[in-house]
């Protein structure tokens, strides 16, 4: 049985995988539009600075844009590669048996090779299941204290 969920059914993981691969090719869109139209406005002679330096910005945007997708990435394959590696501890699996209604079972003998003759004669104690709801009420005293107090009043009566 496995304790931990495994990586490729975790939603966060692939939230960041997507939203990571967004970002990139957000980034890579912006930047290549911007640095076309910085290279259209340069071979026009009818360009004027202003436009060049509102491209200039829009490539700073797709840059950072496209820079935030990258650690994004880089983040998924870190998990990815922690999540490969880490151990995971082996879970035995009880079996119950729910067609008996008895609330302490036996437990099974375990079967061997070695002969009846030689093998020691065990006997299974059962196995209690639940404990037997004892109620007290608030004013009892403590068990230690009452045995103090029981032993108490024996030595009284013993010494009239």
């Amino acid at each position: 049985m496995q304790t931990r969920p495994r990586l490729v059914t975790s939603i966060p993981f692939w939230v960041l995988v997507v939203a990571s691969l967004a970002a990139v090719i957000g980034g890579l869109v912006i930047v290549l539009r911007q640095v076309d139209a910085i290279e259209a406005l340069v071979n026009d002679p009818n360009a004027t600075v202003v436009t060049v330096y509102v491209a200039q910005s829009w490539v700073s945007v797709g840059a950072a844009v496209l820079a935030a997708g990258a650690i994004g990435v880089a983040s998924a394959l870190a998990v990815a590669a922690v999540v490969t590696t880490r151990t995971r501890p082996d879970v035995a699996i009880e079996t119950i048996d729910w067609s008996s209604d008895d609330e302490t079972a036996l437990e099974p003998a375990a079967e061997t090779a070695v002969p009846a003759a030689a093998a020691p004669a065990t006997v299974a104690a059962p196995i209690a299941v639940e404990d037997a709801d004892v109620e007290t009420p608030s004013t009892a005293t403590a068990p230690a204290q009452a045995a103090a107090a029981q032993q108490d009043r024996d030595e009284d009566r013993s010494s009239r």
